[in-house]
């Protein structure tokens, strides 16, 4: 049986560890070159080291595979830039792109500095923006020298926390609410070039996450990376082509279409504000509530 990402060339962001590790180990089992990118940083952004890149190149490359480390910052635009550039340098081309990299720097909005805001808002939405940008330019300059689409992929990460709205994050959670737009934004823009555009809302068990509740032994088996990279690789691979523009909850006991914003219950426009406050409180009551942190309705 063929491998479904064979010679596919392959950036993961913050692949050092966690999730990230699980997909760019998985990509090279399954035939792909794979650009291993972190900072090696801590969980909350900061005291880089380029082992964590280097250990998993050391064991694809020890398993048979082909793939090499890069340590620039994805938020940096040029960053970004030279990522991409490198990539299709070593490997001559690139096929998919994953952005998966993340800090987290947990505050209540009350007490929560500017710092925390813009470092958290910088590494995912900018960090996702700035190589999806690059990627995107690399692939329609390609569609237009030959004229056949590109059979390309970005696969971005968002979360529950933006998609369902977690106390205490409200930094993250409104930059993975940002990706889940982009995602959607950017699968209308490319589609023509022959790139698809999808994100994951994972569950997982990782150094990210492990600090924010206690969690019993089978929910932290249900939320191994296991779980999510065999849809992350093959959202990937050339046969998903006719899958753009959604959002995938998977791990922690889910494997999920997430079905975004529609309009609701309606009313007729009206001008008149002393008449206009019992029409958007029935409006309220009429409507289906927010989810709650599981992605189950609250009623």
């Amino acid at each position: 049986m063929p491998q479904v990402c064979d010679g596919r060339v392959v950036i993961v962001t913050g692949a050092g560890r966690g999730i990230g590790r699980e997909y760019a180990l998985q990509l090279a089992d399954n035939g792909a070159k794979v650009v291993v990118n972190d900072l090696g940083v801590s969980r909350s952004g900061e005291q880089p080291s380029e082992s964590p890149a280097q250990s998993v190149v050391d064991d694809i490359t020890a398993n048979g595979g082909q793939a090499i480390a890069n340590y620039d910052d994805i938020a940096d635009f040029a960053g970004a830039k030279n990522m991409i550039d490198e990539t299709v340098a070593h490997f001559g081309k690139l096929d998919v792109l994953i952005n998966n990299a993340g800090i987290l720097r947990d505050r209540m909005l009350c007490n929560m500095s500017e710092e925390e805001w813009d470092v958290v808002v910088r590494v995912h939405m900018k960090g996702t923006f700035a190589t999806s940008r690059h990627a995107a330019a690399y692939w329609r300059d390609r569609f237009k020298k030959t004229g056949q689409p590109v059979n390309a992929r970005i696969i971005n990460t968002s979360s529950s926390s933006g998609l369902y709205g977690n106390v205490g994050q409200i930094n993250y959670g409104a930059a993975k609410a940002g990706i889940a737009a982009m995602t959607i934004i950017a699968s209308r823009e490319l589609g023509r070039y022959g790139v698809t555009v999808n994100a994951i809302n994972p569950h997982a068990q990782t150094r990210m996450t492990e600090g924010i509740r206690q969690r019993t032994a089978q929910e932290i088996a249900a939320r191994d990376p296991k779980w999510i990279s065999p849809a992350v690789i093959w959202l990937a691979s050339i046969y998903s082509t006719e899958i753009t523009g959604r959002v995938f909850e998977l791990g922690g006991g889910h494997l999920a279409a997430m079905e975004g914003w529609h309009r609701g219950p309606q009313a007729e426009p009206m001008d008149n504000v002393n008449a206009i406050g019992p029409v958007i409180e029935d409006l309220a009551r009429s409507a289906r509530r927010n989810a709650d942190m599981k992605g189950f309705d609250l009623d």
